[in-house]
């Protein structure tokens, strides 16, 4: 109890060391962890109000494979099944058509993503250059996943007035080496870092809970990661692991505790308190979904992507007054976006009896 109370009030007080938020994340459920929710609840509102902003993409901000369903990783905890939900567009000259038909239709923008290579990458050189061309033509946000990539991607990415870099931040060789299947390490994603911030992009870090078979693990170090190489990201978009069903691989993993979650979403609001931050779409759906997203909005998140309606009527009654945002983009657009990712008529409409 005694060593609960010093830990809170070294967070409250700003004084907490590494160390310190490795005892946090190891703290059990009834370790008093609504006082530290309720810390992160008051750093949030400070900085960002009474606010919950939410995202859905929906058809005005889709997200597009440039390598369809193929993926040379093909990853312990993924196996190619994040892909199936994108739209395979496999040459720059269909997806520039496809960019110029949402730009015509009332689109907000795109997330570019695809499988990775042998190397980690996301192969999007050879489509850089229709990117830079619609980038010039319309007023479309793009937001790429790159993957680990050289300099001349880095450069290239620049010349094309890419918006967002969506980057995965991984300090942790065993999940690099035996669930990512890499042979890199974690000098390579510093690199990888370093040549974003080289070329002045728009680096937006996703942390993912769980990865490691859905056991906390090593999220701290990219935490720190963060602090160290990016010092005060403007949005830091957290995931979590969906675990693999129906395969042999399935039996390795489980769902991540949603407090487990909570409590990493928590040190990302303590450590960056005025860092937007946001639960992404990535996470489990079923019976944790609820649980997921009640936690995560009490562990200090001021924007969401697509939650259950269950969650909003909850938001009401355990913020009153709390208002809500709709966007029709990703979750990792800027507030310089805002303005055009508005949004209205049925992308809002599911949510109108809240």
């Amino acid at each position: 109890m005694n060593n609960t109370h010093t830990l809170l009030g070294k967070i409250k007080t700003g004084n907490a060391l590494w160390d310190d938020y490795l005892e946090f994340l190891k703290l059990k459920e009834d370790d008093e962890l609504d006082s530290f929710f309720h810390l992160a609840q008051k750093i949030k509102i400070q900085n960002f109000k009474n606010q919950l902003k939410i995202y859905i993409p929906n058809k005005r901000f889709p997200a597009v494979s440039v390598t369809g369903n193929e993926c040379a990783l093909n990853c312990q905890h993924c196996s190619k099944k994040y892909l199936e939900g994108m739209k395979p567009i496999l040459n720059p000259i269909e997806l520039e058509k496809f960019l110029l038909h949402l730009s015509k239709n009332n689109g907000v923008g795109a997330l570019i993503s695809g499988g990775c290579d042998e190397n980690g990458s996301v192969p999007l050189k050879s489509f850089l250059d229709v990117i830079k061309s619609i980038k010039n033509k319309t007023n479309l946000i793009i937001n790429a996943h790159t993957g680990l990539l050289d300099e001349n991607t880095a450069q290239k990415l620049a010349e094309s007035k890419v918006d967002i870099i969506s980057f995965d931040i991984n300090i942790d060789e065993e999940i690099i080496h035996n669930i990512y299947r890499l042979e890199k390490n974690i000098e390579d994603y510093k690199n990888a870092i370093n040549l974003l911030k080289k070329y002045n992009l728009n680096i937006i870090p996703h942390i993912c809970v769980g990865l490691f078979y859905g056991k906390l693990h090593k999220e701290l170090d990219s935490i720190k990661f963060i602090k160290q190489i990016l010092v005060n990201p403007s949005i830091i978009v957290l995931i979590a692991l969906i675990p693999p069903i129906n395969s042999e691989k399935a039996k390795k993993f489980v769902a991540p505790n949603p407090i487990d979650i909570a409590k990493v979403i928590a040190v990302n609001r303590f450590v960056f308190p005025k860092a937007e931050l946001s639960l992404g779409c990535m996470r489990p759906r079923g019976p944790l979904r609820f649980e997921i997203e009640k936690y995560a909005l009490m562990a200090g998140v001021n924007r969401i992507e697509i939650p259950m309606k269950k969650t909003l009527s909850w938001a009401k009654k355990r913020f009153p007054g709390i208002s809500f945002e709709f966007f029709s983009a990703c979750c990792a657009i800027s507030k310089d976006y805002e303005k055009l990712a508005e949004s209205f008529g049925k992308d809002i409409k599911r949510y109108s009896k809240i």
